[in-house]
């Protein structure tokens, strides 16, 4: 019990009732509940006076506030060997106790039903408990049966009562209304309350009628509505509402800018980013924590990471939350390597990472493809006592399928006790990405085995670029029918896409075009892009002008439509109409993203574009790939020039292709690591189909396992063959 003997409480011994009662209330009035508990000890141990009526609900209210259950059942004893617990203000302070203090609600109703004459209080006490446990069937009829014993809600009553309708909006419009009838119109308190419950329910009108229609608003009135237009889009709206909001009211609090920022980070509008910026200065709001941490991740969401490391670099005490903050805004910028380098930084302060922090760092280490690095993270996360975290372990498990070691992804997936539908979605995408259609599919029924889990549109959306990446084309159709049929999910965009590529991937484009053409328009936008390089995988010139238009029409500042139709009209030796795809390029001012590659040997990250040569290593990678050229020739290798998208000569083409960026990884591979170990190369794009073929037979001229993951899935070249099958 927290019931502190102090010694100054001592020369209180002699008191009378109306001093030991008149001392715990000054203690409970001011906050020093601990303090009320311990004068109450002294008063026990001066055996001159146990408590009475006025006593015990002093004490039972400083019990809620410490929310000490054991302290309160030891003040309900003390009462009821007291002979007061029948007392109507003890026991309807009992309620409240028991209600703050998280206790059962039987328990409570028992402690309800004994009162011979319950109050207003008591009734609004119980309702109270049964809406803080969401039992709202329970709480309304308790209303209904106060009101027929002839007792008057009060705002309290109704106040309570909306938390209980979270679950319909019914409910809650029947007590605005009843609020009215009872002429509480004027009630700030409940006025809130029904606000927040039409913006719970995203009826943002009927919030800004009361709005409106009120006398007199709070800070919470005008935060709870700023945050409803935020969270519904409308950042505009929201904005002329702080703008009312400054001329009406002499204070704010943060929460009313966390609200702002939330919104400029939604509408990624740098300007009015920095206009919120400057009121929080203004106002003195920018050095508090959720203020410092929503600024960084605003700027990073408006692109512009300068500013962000601006603040970040302005804290001196930086919180875990402002470290973790700023890595996620670096690695969601597309920045991976700064988020580890920041992350580095972090491990050698006295801040320790949690459980956000590393998940975020290992979707860094995913999007680098940085295997060495994850699993030095890893050891960090074991170090840590964090190895058993379930979103830390579905983090481990994206960051190996990404880094190319599937294995070790299924082996913490397979130690996992207690898996998630986060973790399996995460191992299926992971076969997914790595062209194992079959283990996919295996993991998708064993996973429908499992009772208490049920596919999602995430899980159907890694089973469908399963079987699009391993040509399962009957398992695709199948599971896309029964995601709609057997499980009510509504396909989105990125399903259509998954299907339309599946379709195309496998030579079926008439019903590709189909199926587009059948799809709700809101989503036919999207999927013309794998359709169009379906066309170029199976030189359909005639459909690929056709879906090439159409991908002009609705973006027409997108470069890789353009350049998926110049690489058709290449490979049937269009050269004119490729020439006159490049220049219109050129014209609208379109640059190609150059193509690059990238190796990681001894912890370091080598990064190869098209024809480089300003590795310190140059020459001796250029000497390695004259050799490995050679060796080619000989085993049969023969450049597919077609892919050359320019009209050079053919030695001119066959050179073109020799010094593509991922032969310059494998040759520095080669190199700089033991014979026998595998090769790890992460591609920006598309891996063409030259370099596809010559890589299956540098793998077997080497004997080495090359990992190759390009823009859309990974590539396992083993003995002169690659993991796809040539399907990619």
């Amino acid at each position: 019990m927290q019931l502190k003997h102090r010694e100054i409480v001592k020369r209180w011994a002699s008191s009378s009732s109306f001093d030991w009662n008149s001392k715990i209330k000054a203690c409970v009035d001011n906050g020093l509940f601990s303090e009320s508990l311990g004068i109450y000890s002294s008063m026990l141990h001066s055996g001159l006076y146990i408590g009475d009526n006025f006593t015990f609900p002093l004490l039972l209210k400083a019990c809620s506030k410490l929310s000490s259950l054991w302290d309160g059942q030891i003040i309900h004893a003390h009462a009821l060997l007291s002979g007061f617990q029948s007392h109507v203000h003890v026991q309807t302070s009992l309620l409240n106790m028991y209600s703050k203090c998280s206790a059962t609600s039987s328990s409570s109703r028992r402690l309800f039903d004994e009162m011979p004459l319950p109050t207003l209080v008591s009734w609004n006490a119980i309702i109270s408990v049964y809406c803080t446990r969401n039992h709202s069937h329970e709480s309304f009829l308790l209303f209904r049966r106060m009101r027929l014993l002839g007792f008057h809600p009060n705002s309290s009553t109704l106040v309570s009562l909306l938390s209980a309708c979270k679950s319909g909006l019914l409910r809650g419009s029947s007590i605005h209304c009843h609020g009215i009838k009872l002429g509480l119109t004027c009630d700030l308190i409940l006025l809130n309350s029904i606000i927040t419950l039409y913006l719970h329910f995203h009826q943002l009108d009927a919030a800004r009628n009361l709005f409106n229609s009120m006398d007199q608003r709070s800070i919470v009135t005008w935060t709870a509505l700023i945050g409803g237009y935020v969270y519904a889009g409308d950042v505009a709206q929201a904005f002329n509402l702080f703008n009312q909001m400054r001329h009406q009211l002499l204070t704010f609090d943060s929460v009313v800018f966390i609200n702002l920022i939330s919104g400029c980070a939604r509408a990624a509008i740098l300007l009015i980013a920095s206009s919120v910026h400057a009121q929080t200065v203004k106002m003195g709001f920018d050095h508090k924590d959720s203020i410092q941490n929503s600024l960084v991740n605003m700027y990073t969401k408006c692109g512009d990471p300068i500013s962000a490391r601006r603040i970040f670099d302005y804290v001196n005490e930086k919180s875990v939350l402002l470290w973790t903050s700023m890595i996620s805004g670096y690695a969601q910028f597309g920045n991976p390597g700064e988020a580890l380098k920041l992350f580095k930084q972090l491990s050698e302060t006295s801040t320790k990472p949690n459980r956000v922090t590393f998940a975020t760092v290992l979707s860094a280490c995913a999007d680098l493809g940085s295997l060495a690095l994850g699993e030095e993270i890893e050891e960090y996360v074991r170090l840590s006592g964090l190895e058993l975290d379930l979103q830390i372990q579905t983090s481990l498990i994206h960051m190996y399928c990404k880094c190319g070691s599937i294995e070790r992804a299924k082996g913490i997936f397979d130690r996992a006790l207690d898996k998630d539908l986060a973790m399996w979605s995460s191992m299926l995408n992971g076969y997914a990405i790595h062209g194992m259609g079959e283990e996919a599919l295996n993991l998708f029924h064993n996973l429908k085995r499992q009772e208490n889990f049920k596919p999602d549109a995430v899980v159907f959306m890694g089973v469908l670029s399963a079987c699009s990446h391993s040509g399962l084309v009957e398992d695709g159709l199948k599971y896309f029918q029964s995601m709609q049929r057997d499980f009510g999910i509504k396909p989105s965009t990125e399903h259509y896409s998954a299907l339309v590529d599946l379709l195309g991937r496998a030579g079926y484009l008439k019903l590709a075009l189909k199926t587009i053409q059948e799809m709700p328009v809101q989503a036919q936008t999207q999927v013309w892009v794998p359709l169009l390089s379906a066309c170029r995988a199976h030189r359909n010139v005639q459909l690929g002008e056709f879906v090439a238009k159409k991908l002009v029409d609705v973006a027409p500042q997108n470069m890789n439509n353009y350049i998926l139709m110049a690489n058709i009209y290449a490979s049937v030796g269009k050269w004119k109409e490729a020439a006159r795809l490049r220049s219109l390029m050129e014209g609208r001012g379109l640059v190609k993203e150059p193509a690059w590659s990238r190796i990681e040997v001894d912890g370091y990250l080598h990064v190869f574009l098209v024809g480089d040569r300003s590795h310190h290593r140059s020459v001796e990678i250029y000497e390695k790939l004259e050799e490995l050229n050679a060796k080619l020739r000989e085993v049969g290798y023969v450049a597919e020039t077609q892919m050359v998208i320019q009209d050079l000569e053919q030695e001119d083409k066959e050179d073109a292709l020799g010094v593509h960026s991922e032969r310059l990884a494998v040759a520095f591979g080669l190199l700089s690591t033991e014979p026998d170990s595998p090769l790890r190369i992460m591609k920006n794009l598309r891996t063409c189909t030259d370099c596809h073929t010559a890589l299956k037979f540098i793998s077997k001229i080497t004997n080495r396992h090359l990992i190759v993951r390009d823009g859309n899935r990974f590539h396992h070249f083993k003995s002169g063959s690659c993991s796809c099958k040539d399907f990619w």
